[in-house]
């Protein structure tokens, strides 16, 4: 295994981790910034209503992407392994 093999799967690894990780953290930003803004607008800073949403958010978007993560993870681990 070379050099440039080693670069170009390293780069792949890290791209791989970018896209399984971008989708669980959008939505924990999304439901963050709606919480934010509906606690602006009501003026209740009551901090469990901070978080309380947001991991409900990341658990379901977890359980969504969940299959899709680990059929991407498993296809990397498997090219890598294999040598292709």
């Amino acid at each position: 295994m070379g050099l440039s093999t080693i670069i170009s799967l390293s780069q792949q690894a890290l791209v791989l981790s970018l896209a399984v990780v971008l989708p669980v953290l959008a939505v924990a930003a999304v439901v963050g910034l709606v919480v934010a803004v509906l606690q602006a607008a009501t003026q209740v800073q009551d901090p469990t209503l901070a978080h309380l949403p947001r991991i409900v958010a990341v658990v379901a978007a977890l359980a969504a992407f969940g299959p899709w993560m680990g059929r991407e993870i498993a296809a990397f681990a498997l090219r890598v392994f294999s040598g292709g």
